[in-house]
């Protein structure tokens, strides 16, 4: 089965085993029922670029009833907004379900791929089937349900706005977790994005196993460690 919707060549399949409970890092155990036509899912991303960590998605479908101003492209949000929101789409979204792929997965797959994966995972962990699922991008994750890709969607649709709000706080904690752990990279500070201090500070202390190994700076770093052992 393709990781994603499209024409091209370059998809890859994967188990079955991949599709379901793997990679779900929370999700709603019970679905609030909402009408048909508010039956959509929004789906979001974060952290395709970073060199460190998952790329976690996040699959919502918010519930009419209950509106949650403020939604919005996560980038567009201070951290205070997003944490505050995060809470609300919690506690008020009809169901919700927050995946990842991992670092090996992402050197296994590549980045799109392992985004695809987590994206499909999220959205086969929601409680409920939707009969829609809008995703942000160009590209759709091969999901056992409708989809179209909407470029800037998370700024558009209240429901990927959602996502990926999920999704990004969730990746921040992630990485502040491990900044506990390693705090000679600064990961709290960059969240493992490709920064000068991120890669001086790979060339310096080293990876660890949650860098990204297929990624170049990363791949340096090995070399060079590799070579003054010699």
């Amino acid at each position: 089965m393709p990781l994603f919707n499209n024409n091209s060549n370059d998809s890859l399949s994967i188990s079955n085993s991949n599709m379901h409970g793997i990679g779900v890092l929370e999700r709603s155990v019970q679905a609030i029922q909402v009408p048909l036509d508010f039956c959509i899912a929004g789906v979001d991303e974060a952290g395709r670029g970073p060199l460190v960590g998952s790329v976690v998605a996040a699959a919502v479908i918010l519930d009419p009833s209950r509106p949650i101003p403020g939604i919005n492209d996560s980038k567009k949000l201070s951290e205070k907004q997003r944490n505050r929101l995060f809470d609300l789409i919690i506690e008020n979204a009809a169901a919700y379900c927050i995946a990842e792929a991992t670092p090996a997965e992402i050197d296994e797959l590549n980045i799109l791929h392992a985004t695809m994966l987590a994206m499909r995972r999220a959205v086969h962990g929601l409680p409920i089937t939707p009969r829609l699922a809008l995703i942000d991008g160009n590209r759709c994750p091969d999901i056992n349900v409708p989809s179209q890709a909407l470029v800037g969607g998370d700024g558009l649709e209240s429901c990927i706005g959602a996502a990926s709000i999920l999704a990004k706080v969730t990746r921040d904690r992630q990485l502040e977790a491990l900044d506990i752990t390693y705090p000679l990279y600064g990961f709290a500070k960059h969240k493992g994005y490709p920064t000068a201090a991120h890669v001086a500070a790979l060339m310096t202390h080293g990876v660890i196993d949650s860098h990204r190994r297929s990624f170049k700076p990363v791949r340096d770093a090995l070399e060079k460690f590799s070579s003054t052992r010699i």
